[in-house]
């Protein structure tokens, strides 16, 4: 099979032929129909985060195909079942996170294309029971990218607790941002999509944002500050400042949710104490999202509630597809289709 695999940090992806892999006992095997490109998989590329991945390995968390072959004490009436395979790609199932709904703070975990090979390859083997059916409404296309973009997204805009026409600001709209946009305005909030791309705070616009602010252009604080504040300030951006900006345009009372995880060289967020107490404002840490998040993504877009912005490559096309991301040239998501 054909894979796109990360021999070391510094060099390019390399594209080799593997043997296809087997599934053991409680795996599939998934035939890769669709495989979206995620920034967390050119961190791992790169060996930007503080726990690195181990070369060589196949990155990829947003695979989505058909599972061909199951391992032992997997039922047999899965084979032909369409699948994703999200970063959360096994937790313990029994400490106190897991039990409690939150499996994606398991300190057991294994992350699909990080500590197991991901879905950057033709076939790719998966635990049964953090595979997550894909419905009959969702095309492979679309179902790769909410298979991290969207649930993580999601999962944000979950523990912000937004309440009806509160304010929220979505710092950085790309793979990720298109979405929490959409996902912002389906649980009643007034919409402020921030991002110093023109065309990305079109599509903001397109997809029902109702203020859009070039950073670049102007002081993101004092607009959104003009507009009375932020209750609620999401960030996708993986820059700190942006970070900083986000937690000073919050009125009193805020929540900041932080989502991006910029490289660890980038250095730390400042958190200036006194605003902090003084106007109580939370700090959120938001994760991606669990296989139940994952099901409600697929189940809101299967009846039309969202749409995924995604532009389809194929697998060789894999670093400058990386290049591309880097450089600010995509508009939202690529999608590499096998």
């Amino acid at each position: 099979m054909k894979a796109a695999v990360v021999t070391s940090f510094t060099e390019p992806l390399e594209l080799q032929d593997r043997p296809v892999p087997e599934p053991g006992p409680g795996e599939v095997l998934v035939r890769i129909e669709a495989s979206g490109l995620c920034h967390t998989d050119i961190h791992a590329a790169h060996g930007d985060w503080p726990v690195k991945p181990a070369p060589p390995f196949v990155p990829g968390h947003e695979g989505v195909g058909i599972v061909e072959q199951v391992g032992a004490g997997v039922d047999a009436a899965r084979v032909g079942e369409r699948v994703a395979i999200p970063w959360l790609g096994h937790a313990c199932g029994h400490c106190d996170h897991c039990v409690s709904g939150w499996e994606t703070l398991c300190e057991e975990q294994r992350n699909t294309g990080y500590s197991v090979d991901g879905g950057f390859a033709e076939y790719a083997v998966a635990d049964a029971d953090y595979v997550v059916r894909v419905p009959a409404g969702v095309s492979p296309h679309d179902a790769a990218p909410l298979t991290c973009a969207g649930v993580t997204t999601y999962k944000a805009i979950k523990v912000a607790h937004i309440r009806p026409a509160e304010r929220v600001a979505v710092f950085g709209i790309g793979g990720l941002g298109h979405l929490a946009v959409q996902y912002a305005r389906l649980v009643g909030a007034t919409v402020i999509a921030v991002d110093i791309d023109d065309q990305k705070l079109e599509l903001a616009a397109e997809l029902g944002a109702d203020h859009v602010i070039n950073a670049g252009k102007t002081d993101p604080v004092a607009a959104i500050t003009e507009l009375g504040g932020a209750d609620v300030a999401v960030v996708l951006a993986v820059i700190p400042h942006v970070f900083e900006s986000a937690f000073a345009a919050l009125r009193r009372g805020g929540r900041l949710v932080c989502v991006g995880l910029p490289p660890e060289q980038d250095g730390p967020m400042s958190l200036p104490i006194f605003p902090t107490v003084l106007k109580g404002i939370s700090v959120i840490g938001s994760i991606v999202g669990t296989r139940q998040d994952l099901v409600e993504v697929f189940d809101l877009h299967a009846r039309g509630r969202t749409r995924v912005i995604a532009e389809t490559r194929k697998l060789d096309e894999v670093n400058a597809s990386i290049d591309d991301v880097l450089a600010g040239r995509t508009t939202a998501r690529i999608v590499f289709e096998f």
